[in-house]
């Protein structure tokens, strides 16, 4: 069975900001709102939850790191280094810990490397913006000047129409899902 939903669209954040919280504080729930920008509190508005990527940030960080260890350990004092050692700047090459201070900065680079990629990586595959994916937004507008409320309608719709002409909309549009 599809469900009738109702399409409010704004042209400005705070317009929009204002009508979120007057249709919250009526009881109205609000399926999503698409915006061309992130808008600065609307996500305590809608009632979602902190986001857990920075958990995952730290976890390419450290998978980087780790990385960067193991690859200087390999070319620098094991493996390679064994067989054709490397004498930079006067350090030995038989241990790791002794020559630490100058990986540091390799290191450095590479968990900032592997937590820039990956994170990117993560938030196209998360958001479903990867390559072959389609649009899911209702309205080509919204990615360039215009915002958009989606509201489900559950035999309240003269009394959802009636505050969004209330909060300044520019359309409303009813469509089916």
């Amino acid at each position: 069975m599809s469900k009738k939903v109702i399409h409010a669209i704004y042209d400005d954040e705070e317009i929009l900001l204002n009508s979120v919280k007057s249709l919250k504080s009526q009881g109205i729930d609000i399926t999503e709102v698409f915006s061309p920008f992130p808008i600065h509190g609307l996500d305590p508005v809608l009632g979602l939850k902190e986001t857990r990527m920075a958990i995952t940030s730290f976890i390419y960080g450290c998978i980087g790191l780790s990385f960067g260890g193991l690859l200087i350990y390999y070319i620098m004092i094991s493996g390679v280094g064994k067989s054709w050692p490397m004498n930079i700047g006067g350090k030995p090459n038989f241990t790791f810990y002794q020559n630490l201070p100058s990986f540091v900065p390799i290191m450095f680079e590479c968990t900032v490397l592997f937590a820039g990629h990956l994170m990117a990586l993560t938030y196209f595959f998360r958001n479903k913006m990867y390559p072959g994916s389609t649009s899911t937004s209702p309205d080509p507008r919204t990615t360039d000047d215009k915002f958009l409320v989606e509201i489900q309608i559950d035999n309240n719709e003269d009394m959802i129409k009636s505050i969004l002409n209330e909060t300044g909309v520019l359309e409303i549009n009813e469509n089916y899902e």
